[in-house]
């Protein structure tokens, strides 16, 4: 348990912690450094807090446990290498308040089946959804004409399913 008295989490601060599970990380906490909690094997979920407004790159990368992350509403960018290689993740519902997905995001997240992209997206980066082999379908809030107004990077979807899906004007 982190106390409630910390409002920021550093760069590097739990790196490569294998033998943690679980993180508790209160509200007072508005900020996550790069690789925050990258390559904590073990850990499974996280929770974090509305306020933090953004995830930094790599904060989670190599995070190969992680099976459930719960974004607040207060996000506004996903950073690059956020999530990569988070092997064990199967879905993730990005909140209304995104704009921008990094480079790299999801690459590697190999089970990653499914996620829900809102309509306030502008950009994906480049290969933010590479290899994600179980990619399957995209939900989108948004229309067709939206979704093909979004800035994507080059390869933003490569190695994932050929006959993978865009659900627009996904409801939930």
């Amino acid at each position: 348990n982190i106390p409630s008295s910390v409002t920021s989490i550093k760069d590097c601060t739990f790196y490569g912690c294998d033998g943690l599970t679980s993180v508790t990380i209160p509200s007072s906490v508005t900020s996550m450094g790069e690789q925050a909690f990258g390559y904590c094997s073990s850990l499974t979920s996280v929770t974090i807090p509305e306020g933090v407004t953004e995830i930094g790159n790599e904060t989670f990368s190599g995070c190969t446990s992680l099976t459930s992350i719960d974004i607040p509403n207060s996000v506004t960018s996903i950073g690059n290498n956020s999530f990569y290689g988070c092997s064990s993740l199967t879905s993730i519902d990005i909140p209304d308040s995104v704009t921008s997905i990094g480079r790299s995001a999801f690459e590697r997240c190999s089970n990653l089946a499914s996620i829900t992209i809102p309509s306030s997206v502008t950009s994906i980066g480049y290969e933010a959804f590479r290899n994600c082999s179980k990619l399957t379908s995209i939900n989108y809030t948004g229309t067709e004409e939206q979704w093909n107004e979004i800035s994507k990077g080059i390869s933003w979807n490569s190695s994932c399913p050929s006959d993978m899906v865009i659900n627009y004007n996904y409801q939930g």
